[in-house]
């Protein structure tokens, strides 16, 4: 991988302790006050909650808490009916009941390019849960900012099929792509813990896990260590959930309750961009490699080479002196996407490498 003349990426690594970084964490308390408790979290003062209440006023609020005896705590419980519910007397070939954040809610809610961010969250599909064979959203990664906002970057889906699935879907653009699937069957009547890690920028890294929480079986699971998570014009990222599936072929689908439990957002980390001047080359060959990298063009100065995996942990430092090359070996590493920083009297550099 060949660094020209202006833009680089400075790596900042996480700080030991993760409470260095912004953690926010809602739980359900309770039955009673349900979007107070929700918007107090994910947007003061403002209203992160988007329901079909409009539409159907009689039913009362479309997500409240119950005791969860499984669990042993109090969770969300979101509902869905075919009829009359709608997407916010909005749109009315689907229907939607999510909870987000979006550009009212703190900062530390909104990926912002560079960083890594961590999601974690429960939830819970009844037995007999039906899909819409278009769409039946659970959780999204949204863009906020720029012409692709409307398309989902990351979306986590179930659709009806032979069989059912629980589906992955990513869109780096305005079309998505199938990235992971499942049988949907696993999943359903049981409480599932995911967790999902996105290093925001245009040399990305995902990952996502979903396992039972009763016994720790790992159901789904998909790691991409070389993604393009960042998009032209955009000013943030944020998550959703919650359900929202197509009304096309209604006759698939009946009134459902999904229940939610803990979304945490934990800031990891961040890759912060730079500018710098630097007239220099410097080459990285070959890119990918399962053996040796060459880096060809180093200054003679005194400079210091860290390594970083996908995570942003140091996994090897090495000072040169009066070297203008260096092989590193990369033969026993695992497979993935890696970044290193030199640091000189010119100022820090990073690139990016991958190991095959």
């Amino acid at each position: 991988m060949t660094i020209t003349k202006s833009t680089i990426l400075t790596l900042f690594l996480a700080l030991s302790s993760l409470n260095c970084f912004g953690q926010v964490t809602l739980s359900a308390d309770g039955p009673g006050n349900t979007y107070n408790l929700i918007t107090s979290v994910l947007a003061p003062g403002y209203n992160p909650i988007e329901t079909p209440d409009c539409n159907h006023t009689n039913f009362g609020n479309h997500i409240d808490e119950l005791w969860d005896s499984i669990l042993g705590e109090n969770v969300f419980r979101f509902h869905i009916h075919v009829s009359p519910d709608n997407d916010r007397c909005i749109n009315f070939d689907r229907q939607r009941n999510e909870i987000k954040s979006y550009d009212k809610s703190p900062n530390n809610l909104k990926g912002t390019q560079g960083e890594i961010v961590e999601y974690r969250w429960m939830f819970k599909l009844p037995v007999g849960f039906q899909s819409s064979p278009n769409f039946t959203h659970i959780h999204q990664l949204k863009s906020v900012g720029g012409s692709l906002s409307s398309m989902p970057m990351y979306t986590l889906t179930t659709r009806k099929s032979n069989p059912n699935r629980l589906e992955l879907r990513y869109a780096e653009t305005d079309s998505q792509i199938t990235l992971a699937q499942e049988p949907l069957a696993s999943f359903l009547g049981h409480w599932l813990t995911v967790k999902e890690t996105i290093q925001y920028g245009s040399y990305g890294s995902y990952s996502i896990e979903i396992s039972k929480v009763s016994d720790s079986t790992v159901l789904f699971n998909y790691t991409n260590d070389s993604i393009v998570n960042w998009r032209s014009g955009a000013d943030f990222v944020r998550p959703k959930w919650g359900i929202y599936r197509s009304l096309i072929n209604s006759q698939d689908l009946r009134d459902e309750q999904v229940r939610f439990a803990d979304f945490t957002v934990q800031e990891l980390g961040s890759v912060a961009i730079q500018e710098t001047h630097e007239q220099s080359i410097i080459t990285l060959e070959p890119n990918p490699s399962n053996s040796i990298i060459k880096f060809s063009g180093l200054p003679l100065e005194h400079s210091i080479l860290t390594v970083y995996n996908s995570v942003s942990s140091a996994i090897t430092k090495v000072e040169l002196i009066n070297k203008t090359t260096y092989s590193l070996s990369v033969q026993s590493w695992p497979k993935g996407g890696y970044y290193c920083t030199l640091e000189s009297a010119r100022g820090i550099q990073t690139f990016r490498f991958l190991v095959n």
